[in-house]
This record gives C-alpha cells, sequence and structure tokens, in this order.
C-alpha cells in the first residue's frame, strides 16, 4: 500500500500483541491500587462495617424487617409476618477466624469501593477498538455500569440476604438444635448474595459488549429465551438457599434485564446490508 493511502491517525492507533500486553498490565495495576485503597480504608473502618452493615440482616431492627412488619401491620393489623427474634447467635470458633474476617471485610469493601474505577480501567482498555461516535458516550456507559452494579448489591443486601438468612437461620430438623452459626460462614454467605447480585446485574451491559462486536443478537436472545430461562433459575438455586422464594426473588430481575438485553441487542447490532441483485 502507498505511504500516502495510510490513515496516520489509524496507524498509531494500532497496537503490536505485546504492547497490548504491557497496557493491560498498567490497567490491572491501576485497578488492583484502587481496590488496596478501597480496602485499607474499609479495614481502618471495619468495626463499624461488620456490625452495622454485614451483619445488619441478622439482626431484628434490620430496615428489611421492620417494613415487612409495617407492612403488616398495614394489611393484616396484626404482626403476622413480623420478625422479632433472629433466635441464633454468632461464634468464632477459630482463634484466628475474627482476623481472617477482618482482611476479608476489607477485600470485599475494596471491591466494591473501587467498582466504578475497575470500569472505567475496563473502558480505558477496549477504548481504541471503540469508534469516535461510541467514544463519546463513554461517561454514560461508565455512569449505568457503575448504577447497575450497585444497584444489584442493594438489591442482595437488602432483599435477598435478609431473606435468605430468616430462612436459613430459623430452618431447623429438631427443636433440641442449638443454633450457633461461625462468624466466617455467615459473612461469606451474606457476601456471595450481595456481590453475587451485583455482578448479575451487569447483564446488560454484557449484552451491550457482545452484540457492538455481532457475537450476539435480539433474535438469538429471543430464540434461545426458554434456555436462558432455565439457566437463570439454576444461577438462582447456586447462589441462593433451598428457598423457593428466595429463588423466585431474585429469578424476576434477572428476567427483567434479560428483556433489557434484548432491547439494547436490538438497538447496537451491527446492521447487515442488504445485497442487491
Amino acid at each position: 500500500m502507498p505511504l500516502d493511502q495510510i490513515d496516520v491517525d489509524e496507524f498509531e492507533d494500532q497496537m503490536t500483541f505485546l504492547e497490548h500486553l504491557e497496557a493491560l498490565r498498567w490497567h490491572l495495576i491501576r485497578g488492583i491500587i484502587a481496590i488496596v485503597l478501597g480496602a485499607v480504608f474499609s479495614f481502618i473502618n471495619g468495626k463499624y462495617i461488620f456490625d452495622s452493615i454485614l451483619l445488619g440482616s441478622t439482626k431484628n431492627d434490620f430496615w428489611t424487617y421492620r417494613t415487612l412488619c409495617d407492612l403488616s401491620h398495614f394489611i393484616y393489623d396484626t404482626d403476622r409476618i413480623c420478625i422479632e427474634v433472629m433466635g441464633f447467635k454468632l461464634q468464632a470458633l477459630d482463634i484466628q477466624e475474627q482476623f481472617y474476617q477482618h482482611f476479608m471485610i476489607a477485600i470485599i469493601g475494596g471491591l466494591i469501593i473501587a467498582m466504578p474505577y475497575l470500569l472505567y480501567e475496563i473502558y480505558r482498555f477496549i477504548k481504541p477498538a471503540l469508534k469516535n461516535s461510541e467514544k463519546k458516550y463513554s461517561s454514560l456507559v461508565i455512569g449505568f455500569s457503575s448504577l447497575l452494579f450497585f444497584a444489584g448489591v442493594l438489591f442482595g443486601y437488602y432483599i435477598l440476604s435478609p431473606i435468605s438468612v430468616n430462612f436459613l437461620a430459623n430452618y431447623s430438623l429438631s427443636d433440641s438444635i442449638e443454633r450457633n452459626f461461625k462468624v466466617s460462614s455467615v459473612i461469606n454467605f451474606i457476601s456471595l448474595l450481595t456481590l453475587g447480585a451485583g455482578i448479575i446485574f451487569e447483564l446488560p451491559i454484557v449484552v451491550y459488549f457482545l452484540s457492538k462486536i455481532g457475537l450476539l443478537t435480539a433474535e438469538t436472545m429471543k430464540r434461545y429465551r426458554r434456555i436462558a430461562i432455565i439457566v437463570i433459575l439454576i444461577i438462582s438455586a447456586i447462589i441462593t438457599p433451598p428457598d423457593v422464594m428466595s429463588q423466585i426473588i431474585l429469578t424476576f430481575p434477572i428476567l427483567i434485564l434479560y428483556e433489557i438485553g434484548i432491547f439494547i441487542a436490538r438497538k447496537v447490532s451491527p446492521k447487515v446490508p442488504i445485497e442487491t441483485p
């Protein structure tokens, strides 16, 4: 190709495989630094995060339980669905358990705090592959991704966690069994539900990028809708306790996100030109 036909700007944007690896390395380093900074903040405030946030759904004065009680008074005019006593105690059975959980709280907090910046670093990595018309919507995509993640975290924290904790904590095979749970078990359980819901809520963003590169279309999502519903039910069963109500509560918003994904795929899928005879 003659030199005068080469687009200089396009040439400068092209990178070799090793240059891509080097760029990815620095994106990862900056992302890890952001997580570490968030983790340091969470570690310093570990006692407050542990007592007031992570263990919130283990206390009967939690916002969700109080709301259910108010709803019970409004509908039934009784304490029919009020949760007055949780009926279990937390125990640290290993000498190092509380110390390890402090670090676990810090890592989880750092990941949640740094998530908007992590999404920004992901965007910076894929930015060279975007068109100029797509780059101007970058702030909107990053903001929407962060909004979806935090919406999922709040959904998992205020809806899934209290329902699941209440179900499992009060489930008993016999009245002679004393319900005392390890601190690590409760923390890991609540963290899995909360972070899992936040990640699952990123489904529309995943659909957006897969549709942009032509790997997913609205027609494909419609065609495999029934299979997707089965997969969603399986995912809900994995990250929720064996409680049908919890699975339904998680499945419903995921189905809504799936339908939103179909709409997004229809809007952003590359248009195939029609060949004229």
